[in-house]
Formats: C-alpha cells, sequence, structure tokens
C-alpha cells in the first residue's frame, strides 16, 4: 500500500512538472492586474470572481509559485508574479499572431477585439461604425469602451483606440483614418446680440462655450491659421465636460463654440450656426492608435481598414 502510494505521488509531481499554464489563465491573470482586483476582472471578463479566483490558483499551482499579494482592497504582483505577467503578454501576443497566420485573418478575421474612444465621438461616429464591422465580419468579438479621460492602451489591455487629434504616443503606430477640422461658429441670435468677432483678441470680450475634454488644456484655444498657431484665453459663464451639451447651448444662443466641422456643418447649412473668423481652425484628425506590437495583426489591419473606408464616405 505505502509503495503504491509513493508511486501516486511520483506520478503527481511528474504531471505537475510537465503541466503548462491555460493561455486563458495568463488572460485572467492579466486581467486582474489591469483591474487590480478579482471582482473588477470578473465583472471585465463576463465571469463570476469565485471562478477568476479558481483560475489563479491553479495559475499558481502549475507554476509552482505565488503570483499575487491579497489584501481586502487591492491585489500586488510579487517578484515572480512580474515576471510571468511579462511572460504572459510575450506569450498571448505570439498566440495571437500564430491564430493570424494559420487562418485567413486579414479577410476573415475571428476573435476579441478591444477598442476604445471618447465619449462624443465615440457615441456618435464610432459605435456606428462599429455596428457596421460586426455585420461585415461576424466572427469577431469587439468590445467598445468610452472614457472621457487620456487612456494607456498598453497597460489597460485596448488593441485599438479611435482618437482625435494628431498628438500619437511615439510608442504606438498611428494610421490616419480621416481628414478633418474644428471650427469657431455661433448661433445667429448671440452675433446680433453681442456682436460678430473680428479678430482672435475679441474672443475674449466673448462668451465662450469651453470643453473640458481629456488632457487638453483648460480655457485656452490654440488654433491654426495660413500655417502658423496662435492662441488665446477664453472664459464664459458655461463650460462643460461634454460637447453635445455644449453644442446645444451654442444653439440656444450662449456663445461662441469650437467644435469638430463633421458636428456642425449640417447646423451651418441650415443657418442654425454662423461660421466666424474663418480663417481659423483646429486640426480634428481622426486616427486609429494601436500598440506596435499589434503591426502585423491581420485581424487589426482588417478593422482599421474598415475604418478608414468607414469614415471616408463619411468625410466632409
Amino acid at each position: 500500500m505505502l509503495a503504491a502510494s509513493a508511486a501516486s505521488v511520483r506520478f503527481d509531481m511528474s504531471q505537475k512538472k510537465d503541466t503548462v499554464p491555460l493561455p486563458e489563465d495568463l488572460r485572467v491573470l492579466l486581467t486582474v492586474i489591469r483591474k487590480n482586483g478579482f471582482a473588477a476582472a470578473a465583472d471585465d471578463l463576463g465571469l463570476s470572481p469565485a471562478y477568476v479566483s479558481k483560475r489563479i490558483q491553479i495559475l499558481e499551482t502549475t507554476l509552482g509559485t505565488r503570483l499575487l499579494h491579497r489584501t481586502s482592497r487591492r491585489v500586488s504582483l510579487t517578484e515572480d508574479g512580474e515576471r510571468v505577467q511579462r511572460w504572459a503578454l510575450r506569450i498571448l501576443d505570439d498566440f495571437q499572431q500564430l491564430h493570424d497566420e494559420l487562418s485567413d485573418a486579414h479577410d476573415s478575421p475571428r476573435g476579441r477585439l478591444h477598442l476604445c474612444s471618447s465619449f462624443g465621438f465615440g457615441r456618435n461616429h464610432v459605435a456606428p461604425a462599429v455596428s457596421l464591422l460586426a455585420e461585415r465580419y461576424p466572427e469577431l468579438q469587439i468590445r467598445l469602451d468610452l472614457f472621457d479621460r487620456v487612456v494607456d492602451i498598453i497597460n489597460e489591455g485596448f488593441d485599438l483606440e479611435i482618437r482625435v487629434g494628431d498628438d500619437i504616443p511615439g510608442q504606438h503606430i498611428g494610421r490616419r483614418l480621416v481628414s478633418n477640422r474644428r471650427v469657431l461658429c455661433a448661433a445667429p441670435n448671440y452675433l446680433q446680440r453681442r456682436g460678430t468677432p473680428l479678430t482672435l483678441e475679441d474672443l475674449q470680450q466673448h462668451d465662450c462655450l469651453v470643453i473640458k475634454e481629456r488632457d487638453n488644456a483648460f480655457g485656452i484655444w490654440n488654433l491654426d491659421r495660413e500655417g502658423g498657431q496662435e492662441s488665446v484665453r477664453v472664459s464664459g459663464p458655461l463650460s462643460s465636460n461634454n460637447g453635445e451639451i455644449v453644442l446645444q447651448w451654442a444653439l440656444d444662443g450662449r456663445g461662441v463654440l469650437l467644435r469638430s466641422l463633421w458636428d456642425v456643418k449640417p447646423l451651418l447649412e441650415q443657418g442654425l450656426l454662423v461660421q466666424v473668423l474663418e480663417d481659423y481652425g483646429q486640426s480634428a484628425n481622426v486616427w486609429a492608435v494601436y500598440p506596435t506590437r499589434l503591426a502585423n495583426s491581420g485581424k487589426l489591419r482588417a478593422c482599421v481598414e474598415f475604418l478608414q473606408e468607414h469614415f471616408k464616405e463619411l468625410s466632409v
């Protein structure tokens, strides 16, 4: 009996030594790290916290080491956990590239795709595009998250960000989807009441409707004119972090607005808004931004090419 038990123990240890981590368990670990907790990771993955905890325990048993320090409020990586995190990122990237090479990932992409964008642009323009993308490629599982802040797409686990503006981080790849521009405009009744600004400095005497977006300086408009750039500090009684709210205030005659031509062109054509200081504007090009490690992803390339085609048809 003892001999049999010893043989059983030796067999179990041998099995443990030959076991390798499952890719999905590595993905769970990276999500726990990114979300800084089991409950948040479970919510992100659509799983139960108990199941997430179980997968982490299995991963730790498989690797024979503790990966996380757990407290009631947060989790943190052990030294071995940091090593496994680096390897997990590399392994999952390699699996994705293998999948792309073995499948016709460009023409028939499949699998997960995690996108992000800003609130206003994401809701009004990216979300409809994603709906059509899902129709074109039904085997894709697409998630779109919207934020009013700067997003670290690598550390937060995103494959692709749809971004307005030309400030592309150096460690990322940027593909311009479409050219766009912001213009200055106001409602006719506001201009009748307050007069039309004729110089950039005149804006300092006007009620300007300021939008606080992402990491842009609040109350400073940096505007392009004839190849150069000029700045003006503006203010007014109304401001918001939501562009749609500020646009409605402009339509109500509450002040001067700096807004994307995509959003205001129909209103300008209808006479509901009037463009002012037409020599001035601001670049608002739309970019697809993604990590350099995904440069060869056929799935991502198919998505970006689709978005370029889609936004080109909508360009003003």
